[in-house]
């Protein structure tokens, strides 16, 4: 079959790999009709996680056909149309139970590798890295899908791929990245990021009751989607991001603020960007953390700082002093996808949201390598990528 391999920083190719078949009880086989690629992706393209190795299957948001099922999955059929959520989860553990599924503590046969950079080890996650699980992807014609008879949604109502595909992760990010806040009528919520995360940050944020939802990004195309949302915008090479969201809120802040950025933040001054850029580089830091400082520092005393954005190591200069000192509270994670799957899935079927909006670009599997370098450099307003391996 054909799949998209990750051949080491700044390359990708699609190549002839072998097909997935079962290996466990409760693994299932699914035809991929539609997959994307994530800005989460950009970080295994641009060398930022370790643990990759040359040829390792990418992409963790896919749906599709399933075309074989173990002798364990006894709640699908050959034939059900399925969204696969990107965490893998065991749905027995301690965390699963707790609806904590992207911390499963039996899909990561890895685990001993993320505890030594984390501590304790994450669930397994498709295509990202052997840290992760060492699973392959999801930007293939087929994937396999441990735990099956827990993770895939089954979509019965003939909607189509590009309404519901997003529900595998960054639909769900966005959502959890707004619950998170605690939202409470007449609140003002602040993301950083216009990417689809951010943009879905926003609408889920409105659904949950915001009075005002403020974006801030560099790239125009994007903060005009954004804007599409009901948000207000603002442009961080054009103005000062925390005297701007003082003046929008009489000098208090945001109650809450939402990091969807993560580990490769840019900076609106050059020599604090090269600053955050070199560290990175030489590996005295992994992650550039310029939101996450933002966020702190703009974040009303005792409100929330929301991250969603994805970090995968360690930052310098965290400014502990403000964080301690204002009372705030930091809610973080990958999304738990398999929590939000239902709920959400009700609220596309009742017309309160349209994922498809995000969609820029859709293009055959053959031309992911292209698409990769297109989203990386925001090439043509590039906002997201469907792949179609068929």
């Amino acid at each position: 079959m054909k799949a998209i391999c990750w051949m080491g920083r700044d390359k990708v190719e699609v190549q002839e790999v072998p097909e997935p078949r079962i290996l466990n009880a409760r693994d299932a086989v699914v035809r991929v009709t539609s997959t994307a690629i994530c800005g989460s992706d950009l970080h295994l393209y641009d060398g930022y996680i370790p643990t990759m190795k040359k040829g390792d299957v990418l992409g963790h948001e896919f749906m599709g056909e399933v075309v074989e099922v173990g002798p364990g999955v006894s709640n699908l059929r050959v034939g059900d149309r399925v969204v696969v959520p990107f965490p893998i989860a065991c749905g027995g553990c301690l965390s699963c139970q707790s609806g904590m599924y992207s911390v499963c503590e039996n899909s990561n046969p890895n685990a001993g590798l993320a505890e030594k950079l984390m501590g304790h080890a994450p669930a397994g996650i498709f295509g990202y890295s052997h840290m992760l699980g060492g699973y392959p992807g999801g930007q293939a014609q087929y994937a396999r899908v441990p735990f099956a008879d827990v993770g895939p949604i089954k979509i019965e109502n003939g909607l189509p791929d590009e309404k519901v595909l997003f529900l595998s992760d960054i639909l769900p990010t966005g959502w959890m990245g707004a619950e998170m806040c605690d939202i409470k009528p007449g609140d003002v919520i602040a993301i950083w990021g216009a990417g689809p995360v951010g943009q879905f940050a926003a609408v889920s944020a409105f659904l949950l009751g915001a009075e005002r939802v403020v974006v801030i990004d560099r790239f125009p195309y994007r903060l005009e989607i954004a804007a599409r949302t009901g948000a207000d915008t603002l442009n961080y090479e054009e103005t000062d991001v925390l005297d701007a969201l003082r003046d929008m809120t009489a000098g208090r802040g945001p109650d809450a603020c939402i990091d969807a950025v993560g580990m490769e933040a840019h900076y609106p001054v050059p020599a604090m960007h090269a600053y955050d850029r070199a560290k990175q580089a030489t590996r005295m830091e992994t992650d550039r953390p310029y939101v996450l400082r933002e966020a702190i520092m703009a974040c009303r005393n005792g409100g929330i700082v929301s991250v969603i954005g994805v970090y995968g190591g360690f930052v310098d200069k965290f400014p502990v002093g403000s964080f301690m000192n204002r009372s705030l509270t930091m809610r973080t994670g990958q999304c738990h996808v398999q929590r939000y799957l239902k709920p959400l899935l009700e609220r596309i079927r009742a017309g309160d949201i349209d994922p498809a909006f995000v969609i820029s670009h859709r293009v055959r599997l053959e031309d992911a390598p292209h698409a990769y370098e297109m989203f990386k450099h925001k090439e043509n307003e590039c906002n997201k990528v469907v792949l179609q391996p068929w």
